[in-house]
C-alpha cells in the first residue's frame, strides 16, 4: 500500500500542479487530500478545477467550511478573495466533502483534529507566540478511539510525524501551497516553513509498518508571490517567496 497525502493548497494552483506532477513521477496512483483547498488571495478557480478532476479521497478543512457555511460579509479575508472566483458547482462539490474519512480501512483522515477542523493538534501555541510540539499525552488523548494505524492531519502547514505509545502514527504532510502565515488564535503567532517549496508526503505500508517520506517540490513560487502581492497580501507574498513572514 503506497499513496500520497496532500493538504492546505489554499488556491496555489502552480504548487498543486508541481506536486501532482511529482506524485505521478513517483509512480503513485492514489492520493488523499486533507482540505483547505481554495481560500486565499491566489487562484481558487484553477485550484478547485484541478482538485475536482483528480481521483482522490478528500476531507473538508476549516477554510473550505467557511466558504459554504456563512454569508460573504461574515467571511474572512481569504474566503472573500476566493469566493468570487468560484462557481456554484465548486461550492456544491465542497458541500459534499466530509469532515473526516477512512481510507482503505487503514488510514484515518481529518483536517486539523478528529473532532475539530480549526484546532492545532501536533503543535501548541504559547502565550508569548512560540509554536512548539504538543505534549504526547495531549496528542494521544485526541487520537483516542481511532483504530486505524495511520492518522493524517493538516491545518498547521508544518510537516511532522509523531509515533504514539501504542504504535500508531500521526502525520501532517505539510502544506502544498502555504509556507507561512500569521494567525491570532489562541495567541498571535507565526507559522514559517523556512523554504518556499511545495510540500506533501508519501506513505507506504511495508511489513506492517508505515514509512513516511516528506517531499519538498520546487515550483514557480515567485509567480504566486507576485499574485499575492498584487492582491494586497504582502506578508503572504513574502512567505510564498521565501518561506518566511517578513
Amino acid at each position: 500500500m503506497r499513496f500520497a497525502a496532500i493538504a492546505d493548497v489554499h488556491g496555489n494552483h502552480l504548487a498543486l500542479e508541481a506536486v501532482l506532477a511529482d506524485i505521478r513521477a513517483q509512480g503513485i496512483k492514489e492520493i488523499v487530500n486533507l482540505g483547505d483547498m481554495a481560500s486565499g488571495p491566489l487562484d481558487a478557480r484553477r485550484t478547485m478545477d484541478a482538485l475536482m478532476a483528480i481521483d482522490a479521497v478528500h476531507v473538508r478543512g476549516n477554510h473550505d467550511r467557511w466558504l459554504i457555511d456563512r454569508p460573504f460579509d461574515k467571511m474572512g479575508s481569504w474566503e472573500r478573495c476566493a469566493l468570487p472566483q468560484l462557481d456554484a458547482s465548486h461550492l456544491d462539490w465542497l458541500r459534499q466533502v466530509p469532515a473526516t474519512q477512512v481510507f482503505r480501512n487503514q488510514v484515518f483522515l481529518c483536517h486539523a483534529t478528529p473532532s475539530d477542523d480549526n484546532t492545532y493538534w501536533l503543535e501548541t501555541v504559547t502565550p508569548d507566540g512560540s509554536v512548539r510540539m504538543t505534549a504526547l499525552e495531549a496528542i494521544e488523548k485526541e487520537a483516542k478511539g481511532i483504530p486505524q494505524s495511520l492518522i493524517l492531519c493538516g491545518h498547521t502547514h508544518l510537516a511532522r510525524a509523531v509515533r504514539l505509545s501504542d504504535g500508531r502514527l500521526v502525520v501532517n504532510p505539510g502544506s502544498v501551497g502555504g509556507p507561512g502565515f500569521r494567525y491570532s488564535d489562541p495567541y498571535p503567532h507565526l507559522i514559517e516553513a523556512g523554504t518556499p517549496d511545495a510540500r506533501y508526503a508519501i506513505l507506504e505500508l511495508a511489513s506492517a509498518n508505515w514509512r513516511v517520506t516528506f517531499r519538498h517540490v520546487p515550483y514557480d513560487h515567485e509567480a504566486m508571490a507576485a499574485l499575492a502581492r498584487q492582491n494586497g497580501q504582502p506578508e503572504l507574498a513574502a512567505a510564498l517567496a521565501t518561506g518566511w513572514i517578513r
